[in-house]
């Protein structure tokens, strides 16, 4: 398991959580509990209202952002499992490392519906390409035939305008909204109304201090590819991380959340500043190395000047650690403004 050195983030992003959000983890009451079990909860996801007969009690989770928005909100032992690939970074000092403790890691690949079914679980919460795909019949509508409800994380919502391709909001919105909709099914509403609270105000805060007008550095996530980069376009998390953080995604016309790009259009969009999505066998080091190396690359602004920064993935897709991603980035390009070369 290859475990990239984060102490200095995570530390940060600890900080944090505990001065924006409160140190105290929010516990449905035993009152709260009952009511809730007895009552259905109807909740909008993805456009659609879903109602829940009642209060779920073994979630199970598919990658490491869906997972720590359950431990965010302290629901551990609401959950029954997850499943991720152990090349997410290191766990072991994240915020949430207690969630980790207490769950149970069910497979380090996809999850399938023999995980669900052998940890017994009563809700699925993953998400179109995190977990949820047709190809291979792992579905809301197959966990539905057997009995088993979803919520699917709204960031990858389908948006219908091809057949996968994915977003029906702003990203930070899309955390907001999986935060609040999880605090009501599961009680916790004022837990889930103290993250968002605080989160906004992290963002703001950033967002304050950001470089304006044509001062906002021109920014390309760089997810992975040599023939191709695959990258983030208006409604994945990198589009509010980096246009909060002060810069502007370049590839921000594209009406999806992941997707493939031609190295023309980056080449021609001339970004000051690439991040470097890690994750994966492939290194940060070894992407960077790429794009140094790559020669239709050499006189594009970020890779000419080297100004190259990496986030890990967790901090890239939807999760609570959106907000401490964002506020990184921004100190990092308010430094690369400073010494941009004059045009």
């Amino acid at each position: 398991m290859r475990k990239p050195v984060v102490a200095t983030a995570l530390l940060s992003l600890a900080s944090l959580l505990a001065t924006g959000c409160g140190a105290t983890v929010e516990k449905p009451s035993a009152k709260t509990s009952a009511q809730a079990s007895s009552s259905a909860v109807t909740l909008t996801n993805c456009g659609q209202k879903v109602t829940y007969d009642k209060v779920p009690e073994r979630v199970v989770t598919n990658d490491v952002g869906i997972t720590e928005l359950m431990f965010a909100l302290g629901l551990e032992n609401r959950m029954a499992g997850f499943a991720m690939p152990d090349d997410k970074g290191d766990l072991t000092g994240v915020p949430w490392k207690d969630g980790y403790d207490k769950v149970k890691w069910l497979s380090k690949q996809q999850l399938t519906k023999e995980n669900v079914l052998d940890a017994r679980g009563d809700l699925v919460f993953a998400g179109w390409n995190y977990g949820f795909r047709d190809d291979n019949g792992f579905t809301p509508d197959a966990l539905k035939k057997l009995g088993i409800p979803s919520y699917v994380l709204t960031e990858s919502c389908r948006n219908g305008r091809t057949k996968t391709s994915r977003g029906i909001m702003p990203p930070l919105d899309a955390l907001y909204t999986d935060l609040t909709n999880l605090g009501k099914l599961f009680g916790v509403e004022q837990r889930a109304a103290t993250l968002v609270a605080g989160f906004k105000k992290q963002v703001a805060a950033v967002a304050a201090k950001a470089p304006t007008g044509n001062a906002r550095p021109k920014v390309f996530l760089y997810d992975s590819g040599t023939d191709s980069p695959f990258t983030s376009g208006r409604y994945a998390a990198p589009e509010e991380v980096i246009s909060k953080a002060g810069g502007v995604n370049i590839m921000n016309d594209l009406d999806d959340s992941w997707t493939t790009v031609g190295w023309e259009s980056v080449i021609e969009r001339n970004p000051d500043v690439v991040v470097i999505c890690n994750y994966g066998d492939v290194s940060a080091d070894q992407k960077r190395k790429f794009l140094l190396s790559y020669a239709p690359l050499r006189n594009v602004s970020a890779v000419k000047h080297k100004r190259i920064f990496v986030l890990d993935y967790v901090d890239l897709v939807e999760s609570p650690r959106n907000p401490s991603a964002i506020a990184r980035l921004g100190a990092y390009l308010r430094s690369a403004v400073d010494t941009r070369p004059a045009s």
